[in-house]
């Protein structure tokens, strides 16, 4: 793991791959798609979980005794609410198939993001190995951060209990795996090289949006994904393999959903 992600051969290979634009119109068009994909996608979350996090600061309870709930459920109504969670799916497939579209009217197929299905078994176990390196810290980071007072406390699911609560926080979690890794990787990976930005502030570009659109759980949350980003970011950068960083984001979200779903009504400390 620690050879697959040297930041230095990392962000040499991905140097190599991808050629700045020369062409004057065709960088100002590539920076005005990128800005308005950002503004209507995980950048204006960026930016509601900054006031979310300024909010909660200005609150009179402390951090720790707040809730940031995930997955809230949106009606009193079983079917409308399961309708509104069927369009948040919606939405982040939008998203996960946006920058595919906008990549494809430049040249550039799924293949070179890295959504390529040779050697799947191991991809399989690559993005088994990254939510293992991933999950285990971030939940102690979460625990610690809300011990120390610098994090919500996350309910990761606020949906009652329902027939389609469990396909429904399924779908949300690869709905948010594939829109994630897919936009905020592959796709702003290849716009910032394409657009002349250096490898490195590229790399930490990408992990302080993931950390940015996490602050609405507090300080700790926004750390943690920054540190997943540039572990994400770092691994993409080497392998050009996307699948790896779907299943894996995939993976923590299904156990964070569905077991906080499980666990949450049988213990206290979550």
């Amino acid at each position: 793991m620690l050879t697959a992600l040297s930041p230095r051969e990392a962000l040499t290979r991905y140097a190599a791959r991808f050629e700045p634009v020369t062409d004057p119109r065709v960088r100002r068009v590539l920076l005005a798609e990128v800005v308005v994909v950002l503004l209507v996608t995980f950048g204006l979350s960026g930016l509601y979980a900054v006031l979310d996090l300024v909010s909660a600061l200005l609150a009179p309870a402390d951090l720790a005794d707040q809730t940031a709930t995930l997955n809230a459920s949106r009606s009193a109504h079983t079917w409308l609410d399961l309708a509104y969670q069927g369009l948040g799916v919606l939405r982040l497939t939008a998203w996960a198939l946006l920058p595919l579209v906008l990549l494809a009217h430049t040249g550039i197929r799924a293949r070179a993001v890295g959504l390529v299905r040779d050697r799947a078994g191991s991809q399989v176990m690559w993005g088994l190995a990254l939510t293992a390196v991933i999950g285990i810290p971030g939940l102690a980071l979460y625990l610690g951060a809300v011990g120390a007072g610098f994090n919500l406390q996350v309910a990761a699911s606020g949906l009652t209990e329902t027939w389609w609560r469990p396909l429904v926080l399924v779908l949300s979690a690869a709905g948010n795996g594939a829109a994630e890794e897919i936009l905020v990787v592959g796709y702003l990976l290849i716009r910032l090289r394409q657009l002349g930005v250096p490898p490195t502030i590229a790399l930490i570009g990408t992990a302080v949006l993931r950390g940015s659109y996490h602050l609405y759980q507090g300080f700790g949350g926004g750390a943690g994904n920054l540190a997943m980003g540039l572990v994400f970011a770092l691994w993409w950068m080497r392998t050009r393999r996307l699948w790896p960083l779907i299943l894996a984001h995939t993976l923590l979200d299904v156990a964070a959903f569905l077991g906080y779903a499980l666990v949450a009504p049988h213990v206290t400390w979550l």
